[in-house]
């Protein structure tokens, strides 16, 4: 069996947007792949934007919380930064809400100093 690449796993979600999506990552100004975003084709201008500048080296799902329509993921990941090589080693929590089974809310909880000097420390 072959795995499936990171773009066919994210692919798999863009049905699963609904028109209007609530999205938030906190971040430092000039990070280049965290776009505004309100709707379904946002999420998917974020997701190219962070595959053409982010690769994804670890995830360790921790723990999924749900209540209702919210669903919280948390754990940990590891990425690393195509322009500088360097790695960005985070906590995360990711709440998202979900309604009438499309996603309405995306909003990632990081480590944005760690983004920081992953992106910008020389």
């Amino acid at each position: 069996m072959t795995a499936e690449s990171p773009a066919q796993t994210v692919q798999r979600l863009f049905p699963l947007l609904a028109d209007s999506v609530s999205f938030s990552i906190s971040h430092p100004p000039g990070i280049p792949w965290v776009p505004e975003v309100d709707s379904a084709e946002g999420m998917r201008g974020f997701f190219e934007l962070l595959q053409a500048h982010v690769q994804a080296k670890e995830f360790d799902l921790r723990q999924v919380i749900a209540e209702g329509d919210d669903v919280v993921l948390i754990g940990r990941m590891v990425s690393e930064v195509k322009k500088t090589g360097r790695d960005i080693d985070t906590a995360f929590a990711l709440h998202t809400t979900v309604q009438d089974g499309r996603i309405t809310r995306y909003h990632l909880y990081e480590d944005s100093y760690a983004v920081a000097k992953a992106y910008f420390d020389d």
